[in-house]
């Protein structure tokens, strides 16, 4: 180290100036005890119970929680890091990775969903409860009896309005400060007119009170509000996750001294050390060491990439085979990650602007509501002097009128819609995913992770002699590269050779002694061999004293149904594109092999971005499908966007639906299930127009009381509620 400080490898003068101790401090290291860490293979409640049990059981391990939800896990470990759980688990067969709990936005329980619930429960109850002593009215009741029910029923009614009708009084008074008039400003208009006439017939000893009515509204739009919440309730700032996912600590290297310090505080010029199996904490300058890197997070290459003293890598790759010092360049908000999670952030914020057809159906029909409602009353009262009457017809007005069908339309069919598509292996997490996914003509996959599984896998063991299996068994068992493992999978059933003087090279390969020979396992240059580049496959050889080497060949995994997926898309007018980070030749043989024309390879994170907002400002409604984390920014860009389960946490959120199986046939499915649900959506909508036609003009001419005006109101949203069943089936 002391020669690397000396040939200008240190930080920066002022550092250099600054006394040790000052710069300790500035660099205080994070607080250990709880660690986080992302579980991106987790799918089912085996899972929850292997990754627990197996943390709980390694020393200094307090407690472990599985959220299978948001696929991760917090360990109470005090003094153990991160990289010691992630080996723990490693061992029983999870991949995990650290998140920075500082990064992460605090994860609040679903409290306006419980508050929804907590107040149509009250409603519901109070509303069966008036019902009830309803009967005896229509039944006949007569003078005090009469009087005496509907003094009960208000002593139930008025609190739960006030309490239930909270959420709609609240919204409604912050859109009158503003001048605006929204959706709940109709609403509470008509529940506190309801409940305001019904006080003030029961005081006169009138013969109808509308207590029923006031809580029957509020249920059923309570019931409203609820669906529209549960289909927006999943979807989380993607933007949050990638910046969770950079590595919150680095080890930094001063006067020859190791120290753990926030990566916010490293500075360019600085030397940090990266160990096997660590993710690059910042952008930088290879000073010393050679490894092999897995870029496939940022760039979709299925083959790690030699790392050699002065090439560049990126926050967020990750050192697979030898020890690397490392001279920082760019790190926290200026390295590439952040660049990159910058855009996602402008690219949600630009589809953020899309407003579901509900919000711009309100738009014109809360101010035409108050005005026939006020017509109404100044007609009648002008025609009659009537202030009792005029107030009771254009009460019935509002009822009659109250948007609760039309705020079911929507949410009531993309909750029917979020059913089918789940029993078909897609999660909907958005609530304008489906009018957004109906209106795509352009499907742009990724290919390693998407249309593959994105784990090699050996094409053959024949050309291995079965005398060499075992000694290919045991090199593969010495090395970390993902080649190796797939090796070592694929020869499970056979023995593993003895060997002696067993050496990783990084960046190159294994070299062992057996029986008396040199046996190397790893790249063709090294061994002096001539590869094919343009090959599709991807290789490793294994090369034994006395003998050639011998070329073994892997290659990705198609994912099931990916085939039939783009076969189907292509039958629907679809146009299909192909954009990988991978090389041209494997690219092209899986565009081959799936009928894609229109193809795109060694293509950046920014580059997929890029091709996506082209494809838009062309015209193209693009639905994007994608996994990694060179995918999260195009995902974030497109009209619309679905990931695997199996997806980095952040390419997950990003998206607007997850695929939660392995087949690629549901993706297909789900846009000819967006487009009945949008038919189905406009269906609700003219139900909502014809009810309105029809029962608006009876009411102005009063011949609608606010009780029958509520009955109605309740039928158009029961009608509504079932049109939208229809998709289930």
């Amino acid at each position: 180290m002391a020669d690397l400080t000396a040939s200008g490898f240190s930080a920066c003068p002022a550092c250099d100036a600054a006394p040790l101790a000052q710069r300790l401090a500035d660099r205080a290291e994070v607080a250990q005890g709880t660690v986080i860490l992302s579980l991106p293979t987790a799918h089912c409640a085996t899972c929850i119970t292997d990754v627990e049990t197996a943390l709980v059981a390694h020393p200094g391990v307090r407690s472990a929680r599985v959220n299978l939800t948001l696929r991760r896990v917090t360990v109470d470990a005090p003094g153990l890091t991160a990289d010691d759980l992630i080996s723990v688990l490693a061992g029983v067969g999870y991949e995990a990775h650290e998140l920075d709990p500082d990064a992460l936005s605090a994860t609040t329980a679903d409290r306006q969903g419980r508050d929804l619930l907590m107040r149509i429960g009250v409603s519901g109850f109070a509303m069966m409860n008036i019902m009830i002593l309803s009967v005896a009215v229509w039944s006949g009741a007569e003078s005090a009896t009469r009087d005496l029910f509907h003094w009960i029923s208000g002593a139930i009614a008025l609190p739960t309005v006030f309490f239930a009708g909270q959420p709609f009084f609240r919204s409604a008074w912050a859109a009158i400060r503003v001048g605006r008039l929204g959706m709940d400003v109709p609403i509470s208009l008509a529940l506190i007119l309801a409940s305001a006439i019904s006080v003030y017939e029961t005081m006169q000893s009138g013969h109808h009170a509308y207590f029923d009515a006031a809580a029957m509204l509020c249920f059923f739009l309570l019931i409203g509000r609820y669906l529209d919440h549960r289909t927006r309730a999943i979807a989380r700032s993607a933007a949050a996750e990638l910046t969770a996912l950079e590595v919150p600590r680095a080890t930094l290297l001063l006067d020859g001294a190791e120290q753990t310090v926030p990566v916010a505080g490293l500075r360019p010029g600085d030397l940090i050390r990266i160990r096997p199996g660590a993710r690059i904490p910042a952008d930088g300058q290879i000073v010393e060491g050679r490894s092999e890197i897995d870029r496939a997070l940022l760039t979709g290459e299925t083959l790690p990439v030699l790392a050699a003293p002065g090439q560049m890598l990126s926050a967020g790759e990750v050192n697979l085979t030898g020890p690397l010092i490392l001279r920082v360049t760019a790190a926290g908000r200026d390295s590439s990650l952040a660049r990159l999670t910058a855009l996602v952030e402008a690219a949600e914020a630009a589809r953020g602007r899309y407003t579901s057809l509900a919000e711009r159906a309100s738009r014109l029909y809360s101010p035409s509501v108050h005005l026939m409602a006020l017509c109404s009353f100044a007609g009648w009262l002008w025609a009659t002097g009537d202030l009792r009457l005029a107030v009771n017809i254009a009460a019935a007005v509002l009822i009659v009128t109250c948007p609760c069908a039309l705020g079911l339309a929507v949410p009531a069919v993309a909750t029917a819609a979020s059913g089918r598509l789940f029993r078909r292996g897609l999660l909907i997490k958005d609530g304008t995913a489906l009018e957004r996914l109906a209106e795509v003509d352009t499907v742009v996959f990724d290919k390693t992770g998407t249309l593959t599984l994105g784990r090699p896998s050996l094409v053959s063991a024949d050309p291995l002699p079965p005398g060499l299996r075992p000694v290919a068994r045991a090199m593969a068992l010495a090395s970390a590269h993902p080649l190796s493992a797939a090796l070592t999978a694929a020869l499970a059933d056979h023995p593993a050779a003895d060997l002696t003087d067993v050496t990783e090279h990084p960046g190159f390969g294994v070299s062992a002694c057996w029986q008396g020979r040199i046996v190397r396992l790893g790249r063709a240059d090294w061994l002096g061999w001539a590869d094919d580049e343009d090959r599709p496959t991807s290789a490793t050889w294994l090369a034994v004293e006395g003998h050639a080497p011998i070329r073994l060949e892997f290659t990705d995994e198609l994912r099931p149904g990916a085939e039939d997926c783009v076969a189907m898309l292509r039958k629907a007018g679809l146009r299909v594109v192909l954009i990988s980070g991978d090389r041209p030749a494997a690219v092209a043989n899986l565009a081959a092999r799936l009928g894609i024309a229109d193809f795109h390879a060694a293509v950046d994170p920014q580059g997929k971005e890029a091709m996506v907002a082209d494809l838009a400002a062309g015209g193209a409604r693009v639905l994007m499908v994608g996994d990694g984390l060179n995918d999260t920014a195009a995902l974030a860009r497109a009209h619309a966007s679905i990931s695997p389960a199996s997806a980095l946490d952040a390419a997950r959120v990003a998206s607007d639906m997850v695929l939660t199986g392995t087949d690629l046939v549901p993706v297909a499915e789900a846009v000819t299930t967006a487009r009945r649900a949008t038919r189905r959506i406009q269906e609700n909508f003219a139900i909502s127009i014809a009810y309105n036609i029809v029962a608006v003009p009876l009411a102005v001419a009063g011949m609608v009381t606010p009780l029958i005006a509520a009955l109605a109101m309740s039928l158009s949203s029961i009608t509504v509620t079932l049109n939208a069943l229809r998709l289930r089936d």
